[in-house]
């Protein structure tokens, strides 16, 4: 049996899919047979990435951590990237990463603020989170936004923004159907935008 990881999940995804004729009995039956040999480690998911920047590979830095961050790739001697304070038309950049993924199917790749730079610099994901496609290519660059008050200097290396990866539901498994009408017929309705309160 091929126990690969990227297999399994494949699996498992067609198991979950209600227009796909595998079933979960059928994946329980064939991963849970007293001959499958899998390990903990055959089930982690396998993501391929190419790190073209002089700076470390992306690791989650603790068992528990959500995300790995995301380092700014200047590789000219002395470069920088200065993002002004808000309000100088000049407190947006796109910065380059080195980073490039290619992502298993109904995967995406959430780019997301790290929370020191926005508690102490006020320097955000612009487009929090941003989303890296499971059929992008192309490099992963972070879009900031500097709310502060001062100008923002980035140099090579610099962790600028963390990524995490989360489940999607993708045009491979949803077909968007339209209608009519919705029923609106539960407890919440179209009530929105803060109906509940704030307490």
């Amino acid at each position: 049996m091929d126990t690969d990881g990227g297999y399994i999940n494949k699996k498992l995804f067609e198991a979950i899919d209600p227009n796909n004729s595998y079933s979960m009995e059928e994946f329980d039956a064939e991963f849970n047979s007293v001959n499958h040999t899998a390990s903990y480690d055959d089930l982690r998911m396998l993501i391929k990435f190419v790190n073209k920047s002089n700076n470390k590979d992306p690791e989650f830095q603790t068992t528990g951590a959500a995300g790995f961050d995301f380092r700014a790739n200047l590789p000219n001697e002395g470069e920088v990237i200065v993002i002004g304070p808000s309000g100088s038309g000049n407190n947006i950049a796109m910065v380059p990463t080195g980073l490039f993924f290619e992502l298993p199917e109904s995967i995406e790749l959430q780019v997301r603020p790290r929370s020191g730079l926005a508690a102490k610099k006020g320097v955000t994901v612009l487009n929090s989170p941003g989303t890296v496609d499971s059929d992008y290519r192309g490099e992963v660059k972070v879009i900031l936004i500097n709310h502060g008050n001062v100008d923002f200097v980035i140099n090579n290396g610099d962790r600028i923004a963390q990524g995490v990866l989360s489940a999607v539901s993708n045009g491979q498994f949803v077909n968007l159907n339209k209608v009519d009408e919705l029923n609106d017929n539960t407890e919440r309705g179209i009530n929105g935008f803060g109906s509940t309160g704030v307490k």
